[in-house]
């Protein structure tokens, strides 16, 4: 069992907190970002997705700690949220100025590939109020000493947006370790960014998720990353691999030739149902099963967020197919 130290539960109002921008998804369906003259919207955020899933899918109680310029597209992406259970009384509105010169609401418009043709993900997220979030916005000893919170998760992405973004995120796990709160953190590596692990986190880190090498960071608790051979745009092979320091490295099971409607998102699906292996107390290998399973289950679906249940996913952790469930 890795050596999580996980507060009690009716010690705390909030089993997971996460910290990061929430962007309004733009999706053309199967046609192209370029040519359609219609978008389906969703809301969607590397941590925000975890906080969702783990509402959603395992019925955890959690919050997203966000900013939002507070216009109509700000309310739509609030919309989406409350949709997803997620409380949102920890969103900070950041008044607009009907033009958008100094903030303005994140956008991603994505593209779901299909067989030669790639995945293909544009952000307009410039000036966005997450990204000018600063640590005093939030009373983090509040939060994690007063509500209380068992597990708080962030990552590369919302770190990488600005200085003031980095600065936050050093605050929050320097906080949530002052209070007995368990942090992990996804590095979430994008190009487009240009965002790499922050060291300056690392101390503070206890699941540690995204990286190349699990056996590279032995000062983590728990390092745990998806691994994945893109045959095409429609067509992964799909596993998972974590290592502790009781465990060693451990591997899920490996899905070949996993068809796939939309991968974007399925990193995040699995940090949330490794975190609830976690969250309950599982060994490290039921856990990162957990999370291949999650993850595999919503590249079947559309958007960034899972449509699954937690019974589909333990029936698939534990060896179910694709036959007709009546």
């Amino acid at each position: 069992m890795p050596s999580l130290r996980l507060r009690d539960a009716d010690s705390c109002r909030y089993d997971l907190v996460s910290l990061g921008e929430v962007m309004l998804r733009l999706d053309p369906g199967e046609g192209r970002v370029r040519t359609t003259r219609t978008f389906r919207v969703s809301e969607g955020g590397g941590e925000y997705n975890v906080a969702r899933a783990l509402r959603r899918v395992f019925g955890m109680r959690t919050a997203i700690v966000t900013a939002l310029a507070d216009n109509e597209v700000g309310r739509l992406v609030e919309d989406c949220m409350l949709t997803g259970g997620v409380d949102t009384s920890l969103v900070r509105w950041v008044p607009y100025d009907g033009v958008g010169r100094t903030v303005r609401n994140g956008l991603n418009f994505t593209e779901r590939g299909f067989g030669v043709r790639g995945a293909l993900g544009m952000s307009d997220r410039g000036h966005s109020a997450a990204s000018q979030m600063r640590p005093s916005d939030v009373d983090w000893d509040h939060l994690f000493g007063v509500a209380g919170v068992r597990w708080l998760h962030t990552g590369g992405i919302f770190a990488s947006l600005s200085p003031a973004a980095a600065s936050t995120v050093l605050t929050a796990v320097e906080a949530a370790r002052r209070h007995g709160t368990v942090v992990s953190f996804d590095v979430n590596y994008r190009p487009s960014l240009g965002n790499d692990l922050v060291p300056d986190v690392l101390p503070f880190v206890d699941v540690l998720i995204g990286v190349q090498d699990v056996e590279a960071y032995p000062e983590v608790p728990v390092v745990a990353t998806t691994t994945r051979r893109v045959v095409s745009a429609s067509r992964n092979d799909f596993g998972a691999v974590a290592w502790s320091p009781p465990t060693g490295v451990v591997r899920a099971t490996e899905r070949r030739d996993l068809d796939v409607l939309d991968r974007v998102g399925s990193g995040d699906s699995f940090a949330s149902g490794l975190i609830y292996g976690l969250l309950c107390g599982r060994p490290l290998q039921i856990a990162v099963e957990y999370g291949a399973a999650h993850g595999a289950l919503t590249m079947t679906t559309p958007g960034d967020t899972s449509m699954a249940t937690a019974a589909e996913v333990m029936a698939l952790a534990g060896g179910a197919g694709a036959a007709v469930t009546r």
